[in-house]
């Protein structure tokens, strides 16, 4: 019956802040604090890009242009998710991504760009492991 649609599993990611989880899907533009988020997540990905990051648009599965493309992958859960807790914990604190897929590696390369120019520590835990970003780098050695 599950494969036959009647059970649907929502791809997202949560992060708990201050004993509140607040969970994020691909795209949302339902969370009340979406427009504080989104120039959050536009903040990040141009200090990302400043020091090398180049978005990896083979994870998008749609036929539309390298800028639609770049722009769909600013949008996955965790990036959200993200962007919510780096606006609503200290700077130098650790933040702790829930996630009920695997992370893709569009997902996980900008993760360790933030990791680094933020110097947070993040934890991501996805459907296959726990991964650590700290200084540019994730304890699954890129093996995600």
């Amino acid at each position: 019956m599950m494969k036959e649609g009647w059970v649907k599993k929502e791809l997202a990611s949560w992060v708990e802040i201050m004993n509140e989880v607040h969970m994020f899907v691909a795209s949302d533009d339902a969370h009340p604090h979406r427009e504080k988020i989104c120039r959050m997540r536009e903040k990040i990905s141009e200090k990302i890009k400043e020091v090398g990051y180049v978005p990896d648009t083979s994870n998008v599965l749609l036929f539309v242009d390298q800028r639609e493309r770049e722009e769909k992958l600013q949008y996955h859960s965790e990036k959200l998710a993200l962007a919510f807790a780096v606006l609503n914990t200290h700077p130098g604190s650790t933040i702790q991504i829930k996630k009920n897929i695997r992370m893709c590696g569009d997902c996980h390369l900008p993760i360790k760009f933030v990791a680094k120019v933020m110097e947070r520590r993040i934890i991501v835990r996805n459907i296959n492991r726990f991964h650590h970003f700290s200084d540019g780098s994730c304890s699954c050695g890129d093996y995600w």
